[in-house]
């Protein structure tokens, strides 16, 4: 599996215009469920926020992966968002959080896809180098071919 198979270029938001964390999931939640990816818009932002209820999803370095696994999803999306001035995200590390991935999953095939996306995303945003390039991409097209390198 390769990133490139759950995210596409209507996926890919370059300017998020939320100006709170709430604000933003709303954003990328709208994004999946304008892809089709969805069958309940309001379960799966129910399932994002229980999970957010858990612990923060930012993961530090400037990263956020919002996740819901839910019977809202129909197929397994990725969207990415990004914010370069960064917004607050109760990260580990205290940065706010510029590189938004949020990761639809439905229920039923939740275990082993969900580990899957994240350990992909997580091994290859822990690189400075490639989160730079993310954030420095100007165009929806170098930044789906930066994503083509995660595998």
């Amino acid at each position: 599996m390769k990133l490139t198979d759950l995210i596409s270029e209507d996926l890919v938001k370059m300017e998020l215009t939320g100006t709170s964390k709430d604000e933003v999931m709303e954003e990328m939640a709208d994004l999946i469920d304008q892809s089709g990816a969805l069958n309940q818009l309001e379960r799966f932002k129910k399932d994002l926020y229980l999970r957010e209820k858990e612990g923060s999803t930012g993961i530090g370095f400037g990263i956020a992966i919002p996740h819901g696994k839910s019977d809202g999803v129909n197929t397994a999306r990725v969207a990415l968002g990004i914010k370069r001035e960064g917004i607050e995200w109760n990260s580990m590390d205290g940065e706010k959080a510029k590189l938004i991935f949020m990761i639809a999953v439905p229920e039923k095939n939740a275990g082993q896809e969900h580990l899957k996306i994240l350990q992909m995303l997580s091994r290859k945003l822990m690189d400075e180098v490639f989160r730079t390039e993310l954030l420095n991409s100007q165009t929806k097209e170098t930044t789906l071919e930066l994503l083509g390198k995660i595998e």
